[in-house]
């Protein structure tokens, strides 16, 4: 298990050498607009979209977990807890096929606990030689709750 923490950019480019040279690791994944770090000390995954015209920078929250069995008993934990959910199954996002659930907290930050089904499903690889001659996904807006700001999530 690990947190995510999903960030909106103003320049791609820029922010994939900043968080690379911070954490000290290349991008897990790169398409145009989009980069992934998995960082293994913090445990992190860390998501950039390229969003150059949106004030907030935070895109949304989420903690990965290892299998689907795990987000079907997340999905109980968080009902038993009295928590609205939206499930999503073998959804794809951010170029990869999850399962997952969402809550929103009471600020309308929007979290996700997700399992990657198919990490590639475009079939065009990991890491930063992706982002060479890769088309881009087309952006979907993430629905949260009432009051909550909608997030992106690139497909």
């Amino acid at each position: 298990m690990r947190l995510q923490l999903a960030l909106n950019v103003s320049d791609i480019d820029e922010a994939v050498e900043f968080y690379g040279r911070l954490f000290g690791v290349e991008p897990h994944k790169r398409r145009p607009g989009y980069a992934n770090f998995e960082v293994t000390e913090p445990p992190l995954k860390l998501v950039l979209f390229e969003q150059a015209e949106v004030g907030d920078r935070l895109n949304h929250l989420g903690v990965e977990v290892g299998a689907p069995a795990e987000v079907a008993a997340a999905v109980d934990r968080l009902a038993a807890a009295g928590l609205a959910t939206r499930q999503e199954e073998a959804t794809e996002c951010c170029h990869a096929v999850q399962d997952k659930v969402w809550v929103t907290d009471p600020d309308g930050a929007s979290w996700e606990v997700y399992a990657i089904l198919d990490d590639d499903p475009d079939g065009l690889g990991t890491g930063p030689a992706c982002s060479t001659g890769a088309t881009g996904g087309a952006r979907t807006t993430i629905p949260v709750a009432a009051g909550g700001a909608e997030r992106t999530c690139c497909t």
